[in-house]
């Protein structure tokens, strides 16, 4: 019978340790992100995949606060993180950087995210939107790619940190497989 295993015996790096650890090429920027709780988990997601950056933007609440602590679980201290006003321009910057902006949204020639196949070398930014209204049609129009999650049921839509897992998953075990097979 499976036993299971104790947080003493998952290892995890210490925040020092995770500040200093490699990061995958990719960053997520919440824009517009009503919920604290939904910010939180966000932070969280971008801890266990281990995100260069996140990026919170427009009216998306910033730590300290106790609604994004409480589902954060101490990674708003591990996770790099920088507030943007407009997230237009951040995606410009970022852009000009170097780096491929993806909106994950329902868009017109979007591309579903299991077909989606990351660049090696090239680092990416997620983008994702607001939990009623999306990623803003402008920011769509600027990405460079647009990603859709497959969804079979009656909604339409996921909730913003449920795409965000999903997401970062997706990413990292295309990349991870990507980098493996490179050498």
């Amino acid at each position: 019978m499976p036993r299971k295993i104790s947080l003493d015996e998952l290892n995890r790096l210490s925040v020092d340790d995770f500040k200093e650890a490699p990061k995958f090429p990719y960053c997520l920027i919440l824009d517009d992100i009503r919920s604290l709780n939904n910010v939180g988990s966000v932070f969280r997601t971008a801890d266990a995949f281990r995100a260069e950056k996140l990026y919170l933007c427009g009216i998306t609440g910033q730590p300290p606060h106790r609604d994004i602590t409480k589902t954060a679980l101490g990674a708003t201290e591990s996770v790099d993180w920088e507030y943007a006003a407009d997230v237009v321009s951040l995606v410009q910057e970022l852009q000009a950087a170097g780096w491929i902006v993806v909106a994950i949204e329902q868009a017109e020639g979007s591309v579903l995210l299991h077909n989606y196949e990351p660049v090696v070398n090239k680092k990416v930014a997620f983008v994702l939107g607001n939990e009623v209204n999306g990623v803003r049609a402008e920011v769509v129009a600027a990405a460079d790619l647009v990603l859709e999650i497959p969804q079979f049921g009656t909604k339409h839509s996921l909730n913003v940190a449920v795409s965000a897992g999903i997401v970062c998953w997706e990413f990292w075990s295309k990349h991870n497989k990507l980098v493996t097979e490179s050498f």
